[in-house]
């Protein structure tokens, strides 16, 4: 069994390492990775694919979307789709176990080609340049994720492409989101711009915010911040990954705090990208994951399965 470690930051890896390393870096590429999401559930990655030029004109298009006119927003808010395309407004969205709603409003896209009975994308004719950068990097970070995935495979001695047809058309979501700056005097008592929370999905890959007030809660009860070098993109373990791995890999709860009051005029953009598998991947954890000192936690669902509840449980769906 591992030490338990406490990390006072994220381990920084070379995702490189595994893609063109030798096959030495490329196994203590997969270790350490392992070891990182099995301590603290987050690590920092560069050579991720993304380029500086392409997260500028990701956050000016973002930017640009969220000061249109409440009017323009709502246009591209479908309350059918639970919140699974589009533009979800102020106040939608809630917590697992919090009563007030997060200080946020957001616009999620998905595959780009969708499949099956996957909804299609709705994107603001009037920023169109929202629609060339989301979707260029909803790919980039898409591709960077299967080769993540690969390397947990191996982490966990399953054949390297075990995730690649799980993954493959996979209801990953690219989150645009802007945390609207606050007013002191009326914001409700206990909201927060992203109350504690785990990440639905396998893995998350986020790049660095605009502004400060990520926090990751350690096994030891602090909590700590995290930002984002310019190079490199965050990674978290999210619940679908911890039921796999039957909390071996874990999930951690993270949280983005309020910002001191002399800052809470500005606003915060954030842009995370929520790998999914397909609705029908069976989550049951892993019989490798099971022994005497780690019994079964979770009962067995699929992957749509979690989701629907999940959903519900955020209030996107009713």
């Amino acid at each position: 069994m591992q030490p338990q470690e406490l990390y006072d930051e994220i381990p920084s890896l070379d995702l490189a390492d595994f893609t063109s390393g030798t096959p030495e870096q490329k196994a203590k590429f997969v270790q350490d990775l392992g070891r990182a999401f099995n301590q603290i559930g987050f690590v920092a990655i560069k050579n991720h694919g993304l380029t500086d030029a392409l997260t500028k004109r990701l956050y000016d298009s973002a930017q640009a979307f969220f000061q249109s006119p409440d009017e323009l927003k709502q246009k591209y808010e479908h309350p059918d789709l639970n919140g699974q395309r589009g533009y979800i407004g102020k106040g939608k969205e809630t917590a697992k176990g919090f009563k007030v709603a997060d200080l946020k409003e957001f616009y999620h896209i998905g595959q780009p080609n969708p499949v099956g009975d996957m909804p299609a994308n709705v994107f603001p004719e009037e920023h169109p340049d929202f629609k060339d950068a989301t979707l260029e990097a909803y790919q980039t970070l898409e591709n960077a994720g299967k080769q993540l995935l690969r390397a947990i495979a191996l982490y966990l001695e399953l054949p390297e492409n075990y995730f690649d047809d799980k993954v493959s058309n996979g209801d990953s979501i690219l989150r645009a989101l802007h945390y609207f700056p606050l007013d002191p005097n009326t914001t409700p008592d206990g909201a927060v711009r992203a109350a504690a929370h785990g990440d639905i999905n396998l893995i998350t890959l986020l790049m660095g915010a605009s502004a400060d007030g990520l926090e990751v809660l350690r096994r030891d009860g602090k909590w700590i911040g995290i930002t984002a070098l310019p190079d490199q993109v965050i990674v978290n373990v999210g619940d679908m990954l911890d039921r796999l791995t039957n909390h071996k890999l874990k999930s951690t709860i993270h949280q983005v705090v309020n910002p001191p009051r002399e800052k809470m005029n500005q606003s915060r953009y954030s842009i995370p990208f929520f790998m999914h598998p397909r609705a029908d991947m069976d989550l049951t954890s892993l019989n490798s994951c099971i022994d005497a000192e780690h019994p079964k936690l979770y009962v067995d669902m699929t992957a749509g399965e979690f989701l629907d509840e999940r959903l519900r449980e955020l209030g996107l769906k009713k």
